[in-house]
Order: structure tokens, then C-alpha cells, then sequence
């Protein structure tokens, strides 16, 4: 079985999908963060200069991901484990060619709130500096998630609320799946 968490970027996207794999009705899970799949090498994927004229991949726009790659290891993974488990902004855009059931999740949280949880992880924790998040942000990811992460939320077979606790999640998304037949419970 595969599922799919989407949804925008401090969203718990990550959080909950760790939460999934260890509360798994088919054991074992493995889990593919999308984030492992953004291209490194300017010219493949999009990359634009930053304010000092240094390349820099746009990591809001679908095509800077090789969503190639992540399909093919979510191939490798469905023939070894029961569950994959996919997180990522684009993880709805993943098509293994393993037939198997699937389950799509928007991992839903307000703008605010995404926002600051950015900035707790990326500033506080790691160092990175706040406005050039800021100025990221305004300029850039506010509009890609619009165009690119919130019109998926209607192809998606549940949505979930962000704010709630992962483990609350996690056992709400295992019923729901449950409940529909594509896995059972062991």
C-alpha cells in the first residue's frame, strides 16, 4: 500500500509520517521524504539567481524535484515492505508503476502557522537566517503553494488538520483506511 502525506511546507507533513510508520497495521513501513529528492546540479530542475546572482533551486516549483527518481524508489520499497509511506510537498504527483492500493492525505495548517513553524525549525533551531526566509517566503513559496501544493488538496482522499496531534492523526488516518478496505488490520 502506498501513502501519500501533502500538504504545505511546516504543515507536519514528516512528523505524521513518521507517526504512520510506527503505528502501521502491516508492518514493516518505510517511509520516502521528498525532501531527499530535489535535484542538486543547475540545469536539472529550476533554479533562479538569488539577490547576489547566486543560482538557487526553487524548491517550491514541482519540476526541481526528480519525482522520477522518488516514483521509482517508492517502486523499489512497495516490493520489499508492505507500507511506503511518501511525505513532501509534491508526494501526491508519486506514480510507482507497482499496482497496489493507495491512500492520498492533505496534511492541512494555516499559512500563519506554517510559517512560524518555519521559522521555529529552519531560524531558531538551525541558524538559518530569518529574512532571507521572510523574503523567501513573500516572494516566492506563498504563490508557489498556491499554485502547486493547495489545487492538489481536491485530488487527495482525506484531508487532516495540521495542528492535531500526530499520534491523533495517524490513528484517524489507519481507520479511515481501514474502514475503506485497503488494508486490514493484523
Amino acid at each position: 500500500m502506498l501513502v501519500t502525506l501533502t500538504g504545505g511546507s511546516g504543515a507536519g507533513k514528516t512528523t505524521l509520517a513518521a507517526a504512520l510508520a510506527a503505528t502501521a497495521p502491516r508492518v514493516p513501513a518505510q517511509v520516502l521524504h521528498g525532501d531527499d529528492y530535489y535535484f542538486r546540479t543547475v540545469g536539472q530542475g529550476v533554479w533562479a539567481p538569488d539577490e547576489t546572482g547566486v543560482p538557487r533551486l526553487d524548491v517550491g516549483d514541482p519540476w526541481s524535484q526528480d519525482l522520477k527518481r522518488l516514483s521509482h524508489d517508492s517502486d523499489t520499497a512497495l516490493a520489499h515492505v508492505p507500507v511506503v509511506i511518501v511525505d513532501g510537498l509534491f508526494a501526491r504527483r508519486v506514480v510507482p508503476r507497482t499496482t497496489c492500493a493507495r491512500f492520498d492525505v492533505f496534511v492541512d495548517l494555516p499559512a500563519d502557522l506554517r510559517l512560524a513553524r518555519k521559522i521555529q525549525r529552519k531560524c531558531l533551531r538551525d541558524g538559518f537566517p530569518l529574512d532571507v526566509l521572510l523574503r523567501n517566503y513573500l516572494d516566492h513559496r506563498r504563490a508557489a503553494h498556491d499554485r502547486y501544493v493547495e489545487p492538489v488538496r481536491a485530488d487527495c482522499d482525506l484531508t487532516v488538520d495540521g495542528s492535531r496531534p500526530a499520534d491523533d492523526l495517524a490513528q484517524h488516518i489507519w481507520s479511515v483506511i481501514i474502514a475503506k478496505g485497503l488494508i486490514r488490520d493484523s
